[in-house]
């Protein structure tokens, strides 16, 4: 609720733009002027710094991973040739499935953002 603003007013400030829609007719305008100071708090300068901190070390793991593929041995070690005591069973931890659902959502992230530049460049 913004104080003498129609009820369905919506507005939605990220790191690196402010807009406004109204709910009713889905009138959304990007590019509002910051009135508040609000692209020179601390927390928002520091998401702006580290979108692209994040994007050069992704880059970076990527060269990485590509050339490490080099050392990749022909035959893969399977996790069932662990070392482990005799008569024993090998699981898979929690830490390893929570580590593949996280790499799965950042996935969808990734392909929600690259399907949200659609929107920006159909304007």
């Amino acid at each position: 609720l913004v104080p003498n603003q129609p009820i369905d007013l919506i507005l939605e400030q990220g790191i690196w733009d402010m807009c406004r829609e109204q709910q009713s007719n889905h009138d959304r305008l990007c590019g509002q002027a910051d009135e508040l100071g609000y692209f020179e708090q601390v927390p928002v300068r520091v998401a702006r710094g580290l979108m692209p901190t994040s994007l050069v070390l992704t880059l970076l793991g990527l060269v990485v991973a590509a050339l490490g593929v080099r050392c990749w041995q022909k035959e893969p070690r399977h996790l069932w040739a662990l070392p482990a005591p005799a008569g024993s069973t090998l699981v898979v931890g929690y830490s390893l499935v929570l580590s593949y659902l996280g790499s799965c959502l950042e996935i969808l992230g990734g392909l929600a953002l690259a399907l949200s530049f659609h929107h920006c460049c159909k304007e």
